[in-house]
């Protein structure tokens, strides 16, 4: 089993890394061509609007939209590409829309607000999952078909919100932190185990 990892920018080594780790083949993904040979394709974190600008130059875009069978797991910039709705995007910023969730990009704040916390995330053993939150998406709205995973409880501006940070909706999931900057699988593992050979 190939999983795809796409390649434009962003931490994508790190996530074909922990692939690797696992025992699960990686490949980088950097033209249509390369969605050919995969099971399940990684969205990493990285800046969403640049990434957007390089699906579209390089058509990619495009190609993953016709891939409705393709499980998609995407982490923080992924995260955003994944949403229905962008809110403070810029108006040409893509999005896939696959999963039913509003999100406001850096809704957690900037680099310097950058923080971790250890998460019971549903489907997974009952040791927490260390997170790392880095300028992370907000998910300010969740549709009916989406499931939360987990959540945190974060102080915005002196008001405490409990705030979904992983998401699922059939073959598609989404984290808002990054999971790859720890040694901890488990989150990858349920993506293959739980979304990619469940299809």
């Amino acid at each position: 089993m190939y999983i795809g990892v796409l390649a434009l920018q962003g931490d994508f080594l790190e996530h074909a890394e922990m692939l690797e780790r696992i025992g699960v083949r990686a490949k980088l993904v950097t033209s249509p061509r390369d969605l050919d040979s995969i099971e399940g394709l990684i969205l990493p974190g990285g800046e969403s609007t640049t990434i957007s600008k390089l699906l579209d130059s390089s058509h990619l875009g495009e190609f993953i939209k016709a891939r409705q069978d393709l499980p998609i797991f995407g982490t923080c910039a992924g995260l955003i590409l994944l949403a229905r709705s962008i809110t403070d995007g810029r108006a040409d910023q893509m999005s896939f829309g696959y999963l039913d969730i509003e999100v406001r990009r850096n809704g957690f704040g900037r680099q310097i607000r950058s923080f971790e916390s250890d998460l019971d995330i549903l489907g997974l053993s009952p040791t927490p999952m260390k997170a790392v939150f880095i300028r992370a998406p907000v998910i300010e709205k969740v549709g009916a078909e989406v499931t939360v995973m987990a959540s945190v409880l974060y102080n915005f501006e002196g008001r405490d919100a409990r705030v979904p940070v992983v998401v699922r909706q059939g073959r598609y999931l989404g984290s808002a932190f990054h999971p790859e900057l720890t040694s901890d699988t488990r989150l990858h593992e349920y993506f293959l185990q739980s979304v990619v050979r469940s299809r």
